[in-house]
């Protein structure tokens, strides 16, 4: 992915990767996981809103699952 494109996604609230004390970016494995997932998003046609929405919802659904796991 270029630079461009992540800077989009971190305009668009889909990333927010951590940052040194000089403010370069600093991507985790799970910022990169991330970004497989809206790559493989974008391939299957969804716009930046859409990708917005399903990680949103995928996050959702992981915080519930965690949350009724700990219940049993």
């Amino acid at each position: 992915m270029g630079q461009q494109n992540l800077r989009l996604y971190e305009r668009k609230g889909l990333l927010e990767p951590g940052r040194t004390d000089g403010g370069t970016r600093r991507y985790s494995e799970d910022d990169l996981t991330r970004l497989h997932r809206i790559a493989e998003l974008l391939a299957l046609g969804l716009n930046l809103s859409g990708i917005r929405l399903v990680l949103a919802l995928e996050t959702e659904n992981a915080l519930l699952k965690a949350k009724l796991s700990h219940r049993t």
